[in-house]
C-alpha cells in the first residue's frame, strides 16, 4: 500500500522511552492479573512487555510504534482490552487521519473467500483446515479447488508453524483453545490488528489434501458481504436442528420445539441489552403453549457474552443456584469509576446490567469499596457479580423465577465465545444445574475495564487509548474464572474429520441423553 504524507506522530526517542515506562508501570499497578491464567499460558506479564522495550524505543514511525504497542498491550493475554485509535494519535497505514476514537479490531475488515477451523483432536498438535469457501474461489483457484478438511500448511509461502509464531503477539486470548479459534478466523482476513507485511491485495494458502498432496491457491481480499458461501459454515438456521420447528426469534435467541418430543431448544446469540425483555417473552410464550415441563437444550456453540446470565438460568432451571461473584483491584482507577457510577445513579439513570437499576452496586462502591481504599487493601471484598442480581451482603444464592422450565437441561458449548458466556457455563457446571457437551468456553470473564488516552509524557501529544482490567470474576466453586473456564461433562473435540457432522453430533448426543 502506498504511504501517506500525514506526518510522523511517533515522537522522539525520549518520548517513546518515557511512554514505555509509564505503560509498563500502569499495567503492573492497575490490572487485576489472574495467576491461574498466566500460569497455564506460561506468561510473566512484565517480562513479556520488556521483550518489546527496545523495539518501542526504536519505533520511529506511526506504523512501527502502533504495532509494537499492540504487542505490549497483548502481553496481558486479555481479550477485553483492545487498543483504541484516538483523534490526533497514531495512524497505521490504511486508516484515515480524521478517524475518530475506534477500537482497531472494529475497523473495516476484508475477507478472502475461504474459512478455516481448528482441528482440536490432538491436544499437543492443533492444526487448521478448510471449513468453507465462497463463490469467488473457483475464479482464483482453477483446478486447485480446495476441499473441506484440507489442512493449512503455509501462508504466503511461510510455513504455518513460523506464521503462528509471528502473529501470536498480535492476538488477545485467555486460553490456548480460544487463541486458536480466533486465529483461525483472522488467518483469511485483512485486519488492521496485523502489521502491513501480513496483508496486501490478496493472500496465498498452501493446503494439503488427501490423496492429492500439497497445492497453493491465491485469493483476493473482498468485501465480506459480497461473498456467497457454500453453506457449511453458518451461524444460525433451521438446518442445524432437524426435527425442530422455530417458534420464536429475538435478538438474544432463536427458540425451537421438537416436533415429536417434549424438548425445546434455545439457539443462543448473546446476553444482550434486551435480555430481560426477551426472556420474559420466552416464558410467557412457553407458559401459554404448555411448554414449561419440556427438557431444554441450550446451544451456545456460536454465542457471545453480555450480562445478566443468572436471569436466564432462573428461568431455565427449577433449582436454586449460586451466582458468580466479582471484586475490584484497588488502584487509582477505582475512585473515578465509583464517582462516575454514583453520579450516574444520582441523575436517576439506570445502570445497565442490573435488575435494580444500580442501587446495590452504588451502595457497595460507597461502603465496602471505600473501606478497602482507606485500609490500603489490594482488592475489595467479593460480592455477587457487579451486584447485578443481589446486594453486597447476599450469599449469592438465587431462586428460580415464578415461571421456569422444570425439565432437565443440556448445554452445548465451544471456544467461540467467552466473557459472560463463561459465567453462564460456570454457573451451570458448578451448581450441577445441567449436563454440558462439546468444548469449554474461551475463558475471559472479568468485572469492569477502565480506559484512558496515553500521551507522550514529554510532548503531551496523544498516542492511543489503553484499557485496564479492574477485577476478578469468581466462579460459584470459589475459583477465579479468567483462563479457567468450567469444563464440560462430555468433551467432544472439533476435528477435520468430524467438521461436517460436528454440530449434529452434539445435538444427537443431547437428544440421546434426554
Amino acid at each position: 500500500m502506498p504511504s501517506s504524507n500525514r506526518g510522523n506522530r511517533a515522537g522522539s526517542v525520549e518520548d517513546r522511552t518515557a511512554l514505555f515506562s509509564e505503560i509498563a508501570d500502569k499495567i503492573m499497578h492497575r490490572d487485576a492479573f489472574v495467576p491461574v491464567k498466566l500460569e497455564r499460558l506460561g506468561v510473566d506479564v512484565r517480562e513479556a512487555m520488556l521483550r518489546f522495550r527496545d523495539e518501542m524505543i526504536n519505533a520511529d514511525t506511526d506504523e512501527k510504534l502502533f504495532y509494537t504497542l499492540l504487542k505490549i498491550n497483548n502481553a496481558r493475554k486479555d481479550p477485553h482490552v483492545p487498543v483504541h485509535l484516538v483523534p490526533g494519535g497514531l495512524r497505521p497505514e490504511g486508516v484515515e487521519s480524521t478517524c475518530e476514537s475506534r477500537r482497531v479490531d472494529h475497523l473495516d475488515i476484508r475477507q478472502a473467500p475461504i474459512h478455516f477451523a481448528v482441528d482440536y483432536g490432538n491436544p499437543n498438535e492443533y492444526s487448521l483446515f478448510v471449513a468453507d469457501y465462497g463463490d469467488r474461489v473457483e475464479q482464483s483457484a482453477g483446478e486447485c479447488m480446495p476441499e473441506i478438511g484440507d489442512e493449512l500448511v503455509a501462508v504466503n509461502d511461510q510455513s504455518f508453524a513460523d506464521y503462528l509464531v509471528c502473529i501470536e503477539p498480535y492476538n488477545r486470548y485467555a486460553t490456548f483453545e480460544g487463541f486458536w479459534w480466533r486465529m483461525a478466523t483472522k488467518v483469511a482476513q485483512d485486519t488492521l490488528e496485523y502489521p502491513p507485511h501480513f496483508r496486501g491485495d490478496g493472500v496465498s494458502f498452501t493446503l494439503r489434501g488427501h490423496p492429492r498432496g500439497e497445492y497453493t491457491i491465491t485469493l483476493p481480499y473482498l468485501d465480506p458481504d459480497s461473498i456467497t458461501w457454500q453453506g457449511v459454515w453458518k451461524e444460525h438456521g433451521a438446518f442445524r436442528y432437524p426435527g425442530f420447528e422455530l417458534l420464536l426469534q429475538t435478538s438474544s435467541y432463536h427458540f425451537y420445539r421438537h416436533k415429536d418430543r417434549r424438548i425445546v431448544l434455545l439457539d443462543w446469540n448473546k446476553f444482550d441489552e434486551n435480555l430481560m425483555e426477551n426472556m420474559d417473552e420466552l416464558m410467557e410464550f412457553s407458559s401459554e403453549h404448555d411448554l414449561l415441563d419440556c427438557a431444554v437444550i441450550f446451544d451456545a456453540t456460536r454465542a457471545g457474552g453480555g450480562s445478566l446470565g443468572a436471569y436466564v438460568i432462573q428461568r431455565l432451571s427449577p433449582k436454586p443456584f449460586k451466582t458468580t461473584f466479582g471484586n475490584l483491584r484497588i488502584t487509582d482507577m477505582v475512585e473515578p469509576f465509583a464517582k462516575m457510577m454514583q453520579e450516574k445513579r444520582a441523575r436517576g439513570e439506570h445502570i445497565a446490567a442490573t435488575v435494580d437499576g444500580g442501587d446495590w452496586l452504588v451502595d457497595w462502591l460507597q461502603t465496602d469499596v471505600q473501606r478497602a481504599i482507606r485500609e490500603g487493601k489490594d482488592y475489595s471484598n467479593d460480592v455477587p457479580f457487579k451486584s447485578s442480581h443481589l446486594p453486597k451482603n447476599s450469599d449469592g444464592v438465587l431462586q428460580p423465577a415464578e415461571l421456569h422450565f422444570t425439565g432437565p437441561m443440556i448445554c452445548l458449548f465451544s471456544p467461540h465465545g467467552g466473557s459472560h458466556l463463561d459465567q453462564f457455563a460456570a454457573m451451570v457446571y458448578d451448581n450441577q444445574l445441567g449436563y454440558s457437551i462439546g468444548m469449554p468456553t474461551a475463558g475471559y470473564s472479568n468485572t469492569w475495564e477502565a480506559e484512558e488516552t496515553l500521551y507522550f509524557p514529554t510532548s503531551g501529544q496523544p498516542v492511543v487509548r489503553f484499557m485496564y482490567s479492574m477485577g476478578h470474576t469468581v466462579r460459584p466453586n470459589g475459583e477465579l474464572l479468567e483462563g479457567n473456564p468450567a469444563p464440560v461433562h462430555e468433551y467432544i473435540a472439533l476435528t477435520r474429520n468430524n467438521y461436517h457432522e460436528y454440530h449434529e453430533m452434539l445435538l444427537t448426543r443431547a437428544l440421546k441423553l434426554l
